[in-house]
């Protein structure tokens, strides 16, 4: 960067599980020196506090009536992202079959997505040198005013093979069910859908190595920089 006062840049990248959202959101994150934050992880630990606290996540009505209770703090630095709620570090149990089953129904209550998209957009809005959010509504909902909005995409084989990579020994087969059932809900639910932002560069990255889409979209946000 010639002028050392580079306008802070807020990137939206959106798209389903499987697309390489995140390692490619962390690595533009930490070679561009910006902050870094995964807003599945948010949804992940506020239905986690609520499967804990026995609240039945099958009720709509009774995930709505405390949606507003666990604190959830998530840190941005892209080398270490981390996520507490209520001063606990979920981490780890945010990643479990048994989060990773009831995401998709505790997010689409309305109260549980206007309480985790007011955190977003705080967080957001409070990154000095600018963010990279990734999610699946961020170019739509979240930051719909957002520098540069990018959604990513990916066969649903190679989405299924990168995702059972990633959890181990999981069968591809039932993995790709599971995506495509997840895409669907998430997809058609009321509030805020998965969805391509209409001005959104589109990057599929079916046949690219990780490396290509992080070079791909490094490239975009420098474009993006140099035109400000």
């Amino acid at each position: 960067m010639e002028n050392g006062a580079a306008q802070p840049v807020i990137v939206a990248i959106d798209g389903p599980s499987g697309t390489g959202k995140s390692s490619t959101s962390k690595a533009v994150a930490a070679q561009l020196g910006l902050s870094y934050l995964d807003t599945g992880a948010q949804y992940r630990a506020i239905t986690w506090w609520m499967v804990s606290n026995g609240i039945d996540v099958e009720d709509p009505t009774a995930i709505a009536a405390v949606a507003g209770k666990p604190e959830i703090v998530s840190g941005t630095d892209p080398d270490k992202p981390t996520i507490t709620v209520d001063g606990i570090d979920v981490a780890g149990p945010i990643r479990t079959q048994e989060v990773t089953s009831q995401v998709s129904a505790v997010s689409a209550v309305p109260e549980v997505r206007s309480r985790i998209t007011e955190l977003q957009r705080s967080i957001a809005a409070g990154a000095e040198l600018g963010i990279v959010v990734e999610g699946r509504d961020i170019g739509t909902t979240v930051l719909p005013d957002a520098d540069l909005k990018i959604f990513l995409t990916a066969s649903a084989e190679a989405r299924a093979a990168r995702r059972s990579g990633e959890l181990k020994g999981a069968d591809v087969h039932s993995t790709r069910e599971a995506l495509l059932k997840r895409d669907a809900a998430d997809s058609s639910r009321t509030t805020s859908p998965l969805a391509k932002a209409g001005d959104a560069v589109e990057v599929d990255t079916t046949d690219l190595t990780l490396a290509q889409v992080i070079e791909c979209v490094v490239t975009l946000v420098e474009e993006k920089r140099a035109g400000e």
